[in-house]
């Protein structure tokens, strides 16, 4: 009796591979037709990868400062920089117009509205994450999945700008509420963390109270993005991501 491979483990393994550069699976041979409801679960593996970088680095003596750069740094290291290059394009797109949008996120130079807006958005995590300090670590892949549910809602309700190109595939595939199962279940594995960790009831039910609480950039953000382009595309996907995870470090600072 041959045992056939599940479709979702092998767009699981395509996800893995579409959004990191960690070591591919020696099994099973990965597909990439329905990777993007898998997004939120490869979030969570980063964020807590950030999460242990923190832990072991504190563990060393490193100050706060240090930590914040280096787990930023990881993030946009273990993604291959596609978010950022997104963030940006996205951002010189907005600065030119609407009549040149498109034109300009197709440019492959970074014109000086990509170089600020990433330098800000940079620079607001850094802050963030030195001020939430020892919560750090709590706060990496919670912000990692919200970040990536964000494309999410853009996939599902705007139109793909460039249907020529590559990444239009995540809503050629998209098949309703259905891809949003995993992302329930990166959820529900959240709130468990929180509960199960030992870091006493009121932060627990502010980290709670955050993580609920990021649905709304989580929604807005690709929402008004999506109606200023008039749809979506790979680039704005990406901007998404960051402005979101960008929020989340802000709201749990101020939370906690």
């Amino acid at each position: 009796m041959i045992l056939t491979t599940p479709k979702w483990l092998r767009d699981l393994a395509g996800a893995w591979i579409f959004y990191s550069i960690l070591p591919s699976w020696p099994w099973p041979k990965p597909t990439f037709n329905r990777i993007a409801r898998f997004a939120p679960i490869i979030g969570l593996v980063i964020g807590s990868l950030q999460a242990l970088i923190w832990l072991f680095l504190a563990h060393k003596g490193w100050s706060k400062e240090s930590l914040a750069l280096v787990v930023i740094s990881f993030g946009a290291w273990i993604t291959g920089g596609i978010h950022i290059d997104g963030l940006m394009d996205t951002a010189d797109g907005l600065a030119a117009g609407q009549t040149k949008c498109l034109e300009a996120m197709h440019d492959s130079r970074v014109g000086a509205n990509g170089v600020k807006t990433i330098m800000i958005l940079v620079l607001l995590q850094i802050a963030s994450l030195t001020k939430l300090e020892s919560f750090s670590p709590l706060a990496l892949p919670i912000a990692a999945f919200w970040g990536r549910c964000a494309p999410l809602w853009a996939i599902a309700n705007f139109k793909y700008l460039h249907q020529n190109e590559t990444s239009s595939f995540h809503k050629k595939s998209w098949q309703g509420l259905h891809e949003t199962k995993p992302a329930l279940i990166a959820f529900l594995i959240l709130i468990i963390s929180v509960l199960t960790t030992p870091i006493g009831a009121n932060i627990q039910v502010k980290l709670i109270a955050g993580i609920v609480i990021g649905l709304i950039p989580t929604l807005l953000v690709p929402h008004l993005l999506g109606l200023r382009l008039g749809g979506h595309s790979g680039d704005s996907y990406g901007a998404t991501l960051v402005i979101v995870e960008t929020f989340i470090y802000f709201l749990l600072a101020m939370l906690l």
